[in-house]
């Protein structure tokens, strides 16, 4: 605007005034050095506009970057603000779990102390039961020595009689010594035959020694009844009796511990041979002689808890 005033002027002052050739000619080169100047001012302001509107179209874009980074940081925002509530809330879920976690950690130390405790009793129990069981195992081992001595014993004693006259056996830990009627009676009789009573005294020298044994004395019959008329006597429940009460008498003036003897009557209710032939009879017609250990160590030690 100052250049098109500067033009207007000089211009007015030439139409106005009369001027040298020489101030013309400066005027005419200094009209041409202001419009390539004016020239040189639009092309400037071309650019500039032009630069202008760069800029203002990166502004807008700026502007556009500006307000879709701020969605963003709003969206960040909130995506923030809803993953710090979830953590929040994922914080008191996982201190409520630790804390449920904790109390079954502290129940199941407890329970496991109450097991081991259990399991410490258990073991404590099962030692004292492999005790008693050892105990009772060498307690057996004894008996058994003791029934197979005492059988030994009873064999020397009795070595000189016919076996048809007698056995010994060991049968559920007792020794049986079996005598047979034809050396002990006369048929009906309840006295004791001469070679009996050999027999019965010897048996006893081998065990009024024995004080750690009991001693039963069991009479057994045939099926045939007895005659009526006998004296004393009803039945073979008598006659079983009798006899064994006689044998026990003589087992007493022997030396035999009288606390040890048991007589016992079984008539003919437990024969070792069935049947009514006379070799049966023969055989059920018997006294058996049951020597038993005592268990006094064994029921001692089955009676400890």
């Amino acid at each position: 605007m100052r250049i098109l005033f500067l033009f207007i002027l000089i211009s007015a002052t030439l139409f106005s005034c009369v001027v040298s050739k020489k101030k013309f000619d400066d005027l005419n080169s200094k009209k041409s050095k202001l419009e390539l100047e004016k020239a040189d001012c639009q092309d400037q302001l071309g650019k500039s506009n032009a630069q202008n509107k760069r800029l203002l179209a990166k502004i807008d874009s700026l502007n556009n970057e500006i307000d879709n980074r701020n969605k963003e940081i709003a969206n960040l925002s909130n995506a923030n603000a809803s993953a710090v509530e979830q953590h929040k809330k994922y914080q008191q879920s996982s201190e409520e779990q630790t804390s449920r976690l904790s109390q079954n950690l502290s129940q199941r130390e407890k329970d496991l102390q109450d097991s081991e405790k259990k399991i410490n009793e258990l073991k404590a129990d099962l030692d004292a039961r492999e005790a008693r069981v050892k105990e009772l195992e060498t307690a057996l081992a004894n008996k058994d020595k003791a029934v197979a001595d005492l059988k030994n014993r009873v064999s020397d004693a009795l070595l000189g009689f016919k076996e048809k006259d007698l056995t010994i056996n060991v049968k559920n830990g007792k020794v049986y010594v079996s005598l047979s009627e034809q050396l002990l009676f006369k048929s009906g009789s309840t006295e004791v035959d001469k070679k009996g009573v050999e027999a019965l005294k010897k048996l006893a020298g081998a065990l009024k020694e024995q004080n750690d044994i009991n001693v039963m004395v069991e009479g057994h019959t045939d099926d045939v009844p007895i005659a009526k008329g006998t004296t004393c006597m009803k039945d073979n429940w008598d006659l079983s009796v009798l006899r064994a009460t006689e044998i026990v008498r003589i087992l007493l003036s022997s030396g035999v511990n009288p606390n040890k003897l048991v007589p016992s009557g079984r008539g003919e209710y437990s024969p070792v041979a069935e049947g009514k032939t006379p070799e049966a009879r023969q055989k059920n017609r018997r006294t058996e002689i049951i020597l038993t250990p005592k268990l006094d160590e064994l029921f001692q030690i089955l009676d400890t808890k």
